[in-house]
Formats: C-alpha cells, sequence, structure tokens
C-alpha cells in the first residue's frame, strides 16, 4: 500500500503519514502536484494494490480514504488523529489485528493484515466505544463523538502513542 496526503500538507498530517507508514511497513511519498490517477500509477509500479489518502481540515489529519489502484473507494474513516516522535519498534512483517468493531473489520482486507483474537505484540487494536446515537435532545457536540480508536501496539506489547479516533465510517 502507499500512503499520501492531500495537497500542500500541514507538518501535522507529513508526521501522520509517516509514522502511519512506520507503524504498517508501506511506502510514503509527498503528493506535490500528482493527481489521484499518477499516485495509483505510481502504486502499480511499487507493486502495491492499493492507496491510501490522508487529508486534511485545519491542518489536522480528519480523513484516511483507501483507494484501489482502479480508484474505487475501499474505506473512508473520519476522525482524528495522534501521533508520535518516538520509534514505533513495531515488527511490520509480524503484525496482526484485533478488531472490536465490526464496521473496521474490513481494514484488516485492505491492508493484508491476519486477524488475532488475542494478540500480545505487534498488533493493531480496534476498539468499540460506546454507541453513536442522535436524537432530538443531543447536540452537535455529543453527535460528533468518538466511536472506536485504533491504536498501534509494538514488538513489547505496548501502546505506541500512534492513535485514530473514529468519528464515522463510510465502506
Amino acid at each position: 500500500m502507499l500512503i499520501s496526503t492531500s495537497r500542500k500538507p500541514s507538518q501535522k498530517t507529513r508526521a501522520f503519514c509517516k509514522n502511519l507508514s512506520h507503524a504498517l511497513g508501506f511506502d510514503y511519498i509527498n503528493r506535490g502536484k500528482m493527481s489521484l490517477r499518477d499516485l495509483q500509477l505510481k502504486s502499480s509500479q511499487l507493486g502495491y494494490d492499493s492507496l491510501v489518502l490522508v487529508y486534511e481540515m485545519k491542518g489536522n489529519p480528519s480523513k484516511i480514504t483507501f483507494f484501489s489502484n482502479e480508484g474505487e473507494e475501499l474505506l473512508i474513516i473520519l476522525g482524528s488523529v495522534t501521533t508520535t516522535s518516538e520509534r514505533l519498534h513495531i515488527k511490520t512483517d509480524e503484525i496482526s489485528i484485533k478488531c472490536d468493531y465490526p464496521e473496521l473489520a474490513i481494514l484488516g482486507n485492505i491492508l493484508n493484515v491476519r486477524c488475532s483474537k488475542n494478540p500480545k505484540e505487534n498488533y493493531i487494536h480496534i476498539e468499540k466505544l460506546e454507541d453513536k446515537t442522535l436524537d432530538d435532545t443531543e447536540n452537535l457536540e455529543s453527535f460528533n463523538k468518538k466511536i472506536a480508536n485504533i491504536s498501534f501496539y509494538n514488538k513489547f506489547g505496548n501502546d505506541t502513542g500512534l492513535k485514530i479516533a473514529v468519528r464515522k465510517v463510510i465502506s
């Protein structure tokens, strides 16, 4: 998988993309003036079958879109991220995924990562948070609550600090 950004990304978005590429063992490239089609061709040239683009809002990563090299949107995650400046210490060839949120189980297939019910190290944990419902009495702030957290754990079983707070999933 090739990781890139929207055009003219902020430093925070670039840092997140670099963290994500180190955590998953995928390549990250600066987009520059490349079109989506150019990125898909580059992904194919590098031997990948998919592409992930990180978009931002007000300088912060806010949308992660997974594409096939044919241009099909596979998954969209809306939310916010937390990056780290520490070394991640993830063995990317041994990474697995633990998914407690069924709507994001497809992420294992997209990332080509095996699922595991009780991993101890080198894993991605997709943790479901309380159900998100909106009725007439709730305000917009409660509607924007997190529905899941995606956390990355290293070869020692420790949380790396790299997190994605998911607010909405579109598949």
